[in-house]
């Protein structure tokens, strides 16, 4: 059952911060330390809570998914379960953890967590939602960059950094195009979703944000 090499990450949690904790976060920290050398892991961080397991809102948690996410960490071990969480934030945790490229691992499993049948069906559910999702998303610019350019705005015009070739490199919200785009009679959300396929990371807010400020000032406040 040895991992070569392979990294993973530790995550503790208790339910309240009562001092009488703390000694349960040192044995978990311990006896995952312990499973991970079973495993032949290596330690690349360790997270811990003292929090109710059915928020989300967790700063051990959130930074357990971000350092997942950035380093690459191919696996989490925990104590059991619960310990990622209560009710839906159990799904929820392993879902982003699964996302993330993470397997987790638990202590009383001795290896990879023992889902139920009606955890797997919600995992399968929430990957066909997110797969929607993104399609749906694209959907969205594609629409919205059609329906411009049947109004006239060619974005072959607009596109700075042309040696770029994806075009893609702008980060800066531009505002004569949002204004353009909505002289053509665009609503926001479409304004937004072909501002994205030009390679802008702006929300429907900022768009609408950004064109009051215009119509109010005439130009974007810094």
């Amino acid at each position: 059952m040895s991992r070569d090499a392979e990294h993973c990450s530790l995550y503790c949690r208790v339910s309240t911060d009562k001092e009488t904790q703390d000694m349960s976060l040192e044995r978990q920290e311990e006896e995952l330390h312990a499973f991970a050398g079973e495993l032949g892991f290596k330690v690349d961080g360790v997270f811990k809570d003292r929090h109710s397991g059915y928020d989300m809102d967790r700063d051990g948690l959130l930074d357990l998914i971000d350092h997942v996410r950035e380093r690459g960490t191919e696996a989490v071990l925990i104590q059991d379960e619960t310990r990622l969480g209560r009710g839906n934030a159990r799904v929820a945790v392993l879902h982003l953890l699964s996302k993330a490229g993470a397997s987790t691992y638990t202590l009383t499993d001795n290896g990879p967590v023992a889902l139920n049948e009606m955890d797997t069906m919600l995992l399968d559910i929430l990957a066909i939602v997110e797969e929607y999702q993104r399609k749906m998303h694209n959907a969205k610019i594609r629409r919205g960059m059609r329906r411009a350019v049947e109004k006239g705005y060619r974005p072959e015009k607009n596109l700075k950094k042309k040696g770029n070739p994806d075009g893609r490199e702008r980060i800066d919200v531009p505002l004569a195009e949002i204004v353009s785009l909505r002289d053509k009679g665009l609503t926001f959300e479409e304004i937004a979703s072909t501002l994205r396929g030009l390679g802008h990371d702006v929300s429907k807010a900022t768009v609408h944000r950004r064109y009051k400020e215009y119509i109010e000032h005439g130009e974007p406040s810094e």
